[in-house]
């Protein structure tokens, strides 16, 4: 029994299982926020689907030994989308949409609301879904 928990350590399959179990949390947030934008509620879903994201940007620093506070401090979402791309996780255009999808978030939770519209949203829900595929944490 031990061997083959050995092996399955060894084979990667663990980590594998926590990003499968990262990958469900985060798919129930932005299906709760698909279903707010759905409702109506667009600026709901801005905030829940921005929240996803800096936590996923979050475990993607832990997962890849990039720092996650300074200080004793937690780094600020975009200072550690920067620091993920200076470490070669994703480039300079996945960090830049990311800023993007951070500004919106930002609007939404501090009640600037036509900053963006529903189909805004619903590209930032669609979006931070494909990069959570792409990058799992």
């Amino acid at each position: 029994m031990a061997t083959t928990l050995r092996d399955d350590l060894h084979a990667g399959w663990t980590e594998t299982v926590v990003e499968l179990v990262h990958a469900d949390t985060y798919s129930d947030y932005l299906e709760m926020a698909d279903g707010l934008l759905t409702k109506g509620y667009k600026d709901a879903a801005a905030v829940i689907t921005g929240t996803s994201l800096e936590v996923h940007v979050r475990a993607l620093c832990v997962k890849n030994g990039v720092t996650t506070a300074v200080a004793g401090k937690p780094k600020k979402a975009d200072t550690m989308n920067a620091d993920l791309k200076k470490a070669g996780v994703y480039d300079g255009l996945r960090q830049k949409q990311n800023m993007a999808w951070m500004g919106l978030r930002n609007s939404a939770a501090h009640g600037d609301y036509g900053d963006y519209d529903k189909d805004d949203v619903r590209q930032f829900i669609d979006g931070v879904q494909a990069f959570m595929m792409k990058y799992p944490a």
